[in-house]
């Protein structure tokens, strides 16, 4: 396979992914690491490829199995396929190749395993936790100390709050905060924007982050990002996630990430009665079905309201 299969049309797929689907550069990534190595793989396996019209639907097939019996999780390997369907997709609609050999490709089933759950107790102990950190910084008298603190305890009284996704966590500047209406502008996946409110207490958070947390971490008068890191820029995802994971081991629950707050969040919505279909809003899921995957019902509340509405319970 040419050299020019590992370039041009990455190069082209990659500006694809970024302007006309609106990726975020994590999952661009993704996509050309997972093509690059397929690509390096089926050249070395085949020494007489030369052009991606070559290749066929049993050399995918058997790449993916390797994958498989290279000891790789099924989500990854499902991730491999989606991504060789939609390059191979796009590639035929290019008229790079004139048949998709990934059409047939099929996901390997996942299991239904669901992230950590906290309790409305656990939530509370956690977010109690941060506050109180931060509340001890600011007695101290520890500017720099005091910035970190009322950070982390911001950044998780949003998380919950809002039930939004680490990387739109990040993405956020000052800008997108509206105090009036107790509302934030997140840009999620696919650039979907969508208005979300928060409740006094991550307001409270917010408030204090902005008067004693950002100043100290700000080098820049310019930048706009709401969250900043050590060095004045934006905070990245692994950051946010050690925060996470250090305010839970201080807080003495279980050991969670960003994600399980999320699912937390909107668990608990559910269980107080929201419609499913608000919880798809919240989270900015563009299916229900995928809402339906990602939240459950306590099994008490299930049974409560089954006692309560079914005529023959």
């Amino acid at each position: 396979m040419e050299n020019r299969y590992a370039t041009a049309e990455l190069t082209a797929f990659e500006k694809h992914l970024a302007l006309d689907k609106g990726y975020s550069e994590h999952t661009i990534r993704a996509y050309i690491s997972d093509l690059t190595l397929c690509f390096n793989d089926l050249k070395a396996e085949h020494k007489g490829l030369k052009t991606l019209d070559e290749i066929d639907y049993p050399m995918l097939r058997l790449w993916l199995g390797a994958q498989v019996s290279a000891g790789l999780g099924r989500a990854s390997v499902a991730r491999k396929a989606a991504t060789l369907r939609t390059f191979f997709k796009w590639a035929e609609q290019q008229g790079i190749v004139k048949n998709n050999p990934a059409s047939r490709l099929q996901t390997p089933k996942l299991g239904k395993h669901l992230p950590s759950v906290l309790s409305t107790e656990q939530v509370t102990q956690l977010l109690k936790t941060a506050k109180a950190e931060a509340i001890l910084q600011r007695d101290q008298g520890d500017r720099e100390k005091l910035a970190h603190a009322v950070r982390r305890w911001c950044c998780l009284e949003l998380l919950y709050a809002t039930a939004m996704r680490v990387s739109e966590l990040v993405s956020l500047n000052v800008e997108d905060i509206d105090f009036a209406n107790r509302t934030i502008r997140v840009m999620g996946k696919g650039q979907k924007e969508r208005v979300i409110p928060f409740g006094i207490p991550a307001a409270r958070a917010l408030e204090a982050y902005l008067k004693a947390g950002r100043p100290m971490l700000r080098i820049s008068p310019a930048e706009k990002a709401l969250f900043l890191g050590n060095r004045g820029n934006r905070l990245d995802q692994r950051q946010v996630r050690n925060e996470v994971h250090q305010a839970s081991i201080q807080a003495g629950v279980p050991d969670i990430s960003p994600h399980d707050l999320r699912h937390t969040a909107a668990t608990h919505l559910l269980s107080a009665g929201a419609d499913l279909r608000v919880v798809q809003d919240y989270l900015g899921h563009s299916a229900l079905s995928t809402t339906q995957r990602y939240t459950h019902v306590d099994q008490a509340r299930l049974a409560k309201v089954y006692l309560q509405a079914f005529p023959r319970a």
